[in-house]
């Protein structure tokens, strides 16, 4: 099996879990946004708006090591001329409501042994990475495969901390402007519940194979993100865990399709919005950029 970053694609695909090792030292000057301005394709030239954008798309990344210089000159001017802040979650300081909306739906009492739910030649690093958290491998019988896919992520990679997630910088920056939240964290969890047993599995077995990887390839998707590499995440978005077709509707597709419509009534109030979600959200033909240019809008990626 082609062995991918899965805990970094993680990171720029939902904001409630997910951590990267780390990337190497990049100034200001070396970073490269996933950032776009958005316009109406059809304004006319002759439109007292014309030249102005309706807003911006961020590609973010939820967890980095401390000091990574993510910020440019073009997001700081981004982020000083949007009126209003749209993210994932409104609410990441809220660590009660996260672990709740976790528990309730991850919490299933009668699971089968977690090793049994992996191929017999991941056990035994299975068990060494259970080990590696707080938890028991007794304690999985009441957890579902996808939420002891999420508490085994986060044994990996802990060089990258929430804390210095772009999104929680973000909305420091917009704390005495509008902030919309586009899902909360819940829904967000509800993604990964939706996935069948069979692709819940595939997920656990790609974090434990993810959990042995180089260092070099944890901090694959870190280095794509700095680098602004557009096309280097799109395809990493379609390999490994994201090569399979339900997790990938589920994770990726589904949830922008269900962000689009509050996403076109921000674009059309007066007021400019960010929109910052993870950055795998981004690229792709069943991406944002794609999905507002399908709508009408022109897309320009800011560099």
């Amino acid at each position: 099996m082609l062995r991918t970053a899965i805990l970094g694609l993680l990171a720029c695909l939902v904001a409630a879990c997910g951590q990267p090792d780390g990337p190497e030292d990049t100034s200001r000057e070396q970073v490269n946004p996933l950032l776009w301005e958005i316009a109406r394709a059809d304004q006319p030239e002759t439109s007292p708006d014309a030249g102005e954008p309706k807003g911006w798309l961020l590609g973010t990344i939820h967890a980095l090591p401390d000091d990574t210089q993510w910020r440019a000159p073009s997001t700081d001017r981004a982020i000083a001329e949007a009126d209003v802040l749209a993210v994932e979650i409104a609410d990441l300081s809220n660590g009660g409501g996260m672990s709740s909306a976790f528990l309730s739906l991850a919490y299933s009492a009668g699971q089968p042994p977690l090793t049994a739910r992996v191929p017999a030649d991941q056990r035994e690093r299975l068990a060494e990475l259970v080990d590696e958290t707080s938890y028991r491998l007794d304690d999985f019988s009441r957890i579902e495969s996808w939420g002891a896919a999420l508490i085994l992520a986060q044994a990996v990679g802990r060089d990258a901390k929430t804390v210095n997630g772009i999104d929680r910088a973000l909305l420091r920056d917009f704390a005495s402007r509008r902030i919309v939240e586009l899902e909360g964290a819940r829904a967000q969890f509800q993604a990964f519940d939706s996935l069948s047993e069979r692709a819940q599995r595939a997920m656990l077995a790609a974090i434990v194979e993810e959990s042995q990887a180089d260092p070099e390839t944890l901090e694959r998707p870190v280095r794509l993100y700095l680098a602004g590499d557009d096309a280097g995440l799109e395809k990493l978005s379609r390999e490994g865990m994201l090569g399979n077709s339900e997790i990938r509707e589920a994770l990726l597709a589904r949830r922008n399709a269900s962000w689009m419509p509050q996403i076109e009534r921000l674009l059309a109030d007066d007021a400019r919005p960010l929109i910052a979600v993870g950055a795998a959200h981004m690229v792709g033909e069943d991406g944002l950029v794609a999905l507002l240019e399908a709508k009408g809008y022109r897309v320009t990626r800011l560099r």
